[in-house]
Formats: C-alpha cells, sequence, structure tokens
C-alpha cells in the first residue's frame, strides 16, 4: 500500500482522528465483561472419599513410579537445581537426633513410671487364725459360684489371688472388706 493509497482511504472517510480513537476505547473499557459460563465449577471432594487428581498428574505420577532408585535421585537432584531448592538434611521420625546411650534407658523408666495402670489384682497372702471361720464366710459371699468347702480351701491356700483385672476403687473395697475379717492383702 502506497502514501498516495493511504491519503485517498484518510480522505473518504476511512481513517480516524486522534480524538475518534479515545473515544472508541474509552467506550470499549466501559463494556461489562462476558459471563463466564463457558469454564465450569468444580465440585469440592467431600470428606471421606478418594481424592480425584489431573490426568496430566496421574500421569507424572506413573511414570515417577517407573523410575529406578537411581533415577529417582538424579530426578531429585535436578529438581532442587532447577527450582532453587536447598539441600535439607533428613530429620528422624522423633523429629531429633538420638543422644547417648543413657538418655533411652532414662526415657524408658520415664515412660513406664508414666503408664497408668488401670486393672489390679488383689491377692490374699496371710490372715489371723481367730477370724478364719468369718473371712471364708466373707470369701464365699464375695466370690460368685463358690461354696463353704470350696471357700475353706480357698483361703487355706494362701498365697492366693482373690480376683484379678479389677480397676483400683474395686480393688480397695475387697482389700478392705477382707481386712476386716482377718485377712492381709496387697493390691497389685
Amino acid at each position: 500500500m502506497s502514501a498516495v493509497d493511504v491519503e485517498e482511504r484518510c480522505i473518504s472517510g476511512g481513517c480516524r482522528t486522534s480524538q475518534q480513537q479515545t473515544q472508541s476505547t474509552t467506550q470499549i473499557s466501559k463494556v461489562p465483561p462476558p459471563a463466564v459460563t463457558d469454564v465450569p465449577l468444580e465440585i469440592p471432594q467431600p470428606e471421606g472419599e478418594e481424592k480425584k487428581f489431573s490426568p496430566k498428574i496421574e500421569s507424572l505420577v506413573n511414570e515417577i513410579t517407573k523410575l529406578n532408585l537411581l533415577e529417582v535421585g538424579e530426578l531429585n537432584e535436578l529438581l532442587k537445581k532447577r527450582l532453587n531448592l536447598p539441600d535439607v538434611p533428613v530429620m528422624p521420625m522423633g523429629g531429633f537426633a538420638p543422644m547417648a546411650q543413657s538418655a533411652p534407658a532414662e526415657e524408658e523408666v520415664e515412660a513406664k513410671a508414666k503408664k497408668v495402670q488401670t486393672s489390679f489384682t488383689v491377692k490374699m497372702v496371710k490372715f489371723d487364725e481367730k477370724q478364719k471361720i468369718a473371712l471364708i464366710k466373707e470369701v464365699k459371699n464375695l466370690l460368685e459360684g463358690m461354696n463353704l468347702v470350696q471357700a475353706k480351701k480357698f483361703v487355706e491356700s494362701i498365697p492366693v489371688v482373690v480376683k484379678s483385672d479389677v480397676p483400683k476403687d474395686e480393688a480397695d473395697k475387697l482389700q478392705e472388706v477382707l481386712s476386716k475379717v482377718g485377712a492381709e492383702c496387697t493390691v497389685e
């Protein structure tokens, strides 16, 4: 297109002045943006359901899982270099480095001390011979399904476990009841 052709177009009304151009630009900017109906909304995944990943991510994961250990190391190195990631030392699962040998022993003792005992065993160690009959009757009442003969044999076979795997309060009550009738009991 030559300069003469451009002038003829401008004369015939094909060219705009700078004032006309600014008016048309301001009119365009006043037009509201088009509605975003073309892009579908993504529905969030409900809890407990497995998250669905995009096909691109799935294909990347599939390719990475096919790599051997050396290739994974090279991939790791390349990603660190490209993404400018610093080398971070790997922390142990506990979040701190292991200490000297004496520390684990102390931790084990503390762990044993921290364990809360929830079940106890009541053991009869000895009894007063003067209160033997009262003790036999009390044992018969405390232990279900026991007759007087069984209760007598039970009491005479001391040391014997009266009840095991009982809560603390029940073990204390049992110890108190048996001590009133002349038995000496321990709660373990």
